[in-house]
């Protein structure tokens, strides 16, 4: 299971959890770590460089934004390239303003990637920006 979630999974969390002693180059490849795979530097600075983070790939955690913090963390989670990805409230520290960035960050990629995503929000305006969306009142699902 281990290996089937590592491969086929990328994982975007509310608090970021990005290590505060790596930049934002090295949060981006710690699944690399897991993975025991060579690090592609030209491709990581690609996806960096896509979320808007490039300029700031020797920055640490301390020195972001939360709005940068969170691309961080997506960066994290798309550098093995899942095929599905699970977003855990991804905007729930956001203002406004950044919480409609980053969603309109995750529908490009689900548009421009064929990317899967599956998101768990309270936030209604993020949960309308998605294609099809599913909630869950009192138990059940509508």
């Amino acid at each position: 299971m281990t290996l089937l979630r590592r491969k086929y999974f990328g994982y975007i969390f509310q608090y970021f959890y990005l290590l505060p002693t790596l930049t934002v180059y090295e949060n981006t490849i710690l699944p690399f770590t897991f993975f025991k795979k060579a690090v592609d530097r030209d491709e990581v600075m690609r996806l960096l460089s896509d979320l808007g983070m490039q300029a700031r790939a020797s920055h640490f955690p301390s020195q972001l934004s939360g709005g940068e913090m969170q691309r961080v963390a997506i960066a994290r989670a798309l550098v093995n390239r899942p095929a599905v990805l699970l977003a855990d409230e991804p905007t729930g520290n956001l203002d406004h303003k950044r919480s409609m960035e980053i969603g309109a960050l995750l529908k490009e990629l689900n548009a421009s990637k064929k990317l899967t995503i599956i998101m768990v929000t309270h936030n209604n305006e993020l949960a309308q920006m998605a294609g099809r969306h599913v909630a869950l009142s009192d138990g059940s699902l509508s």
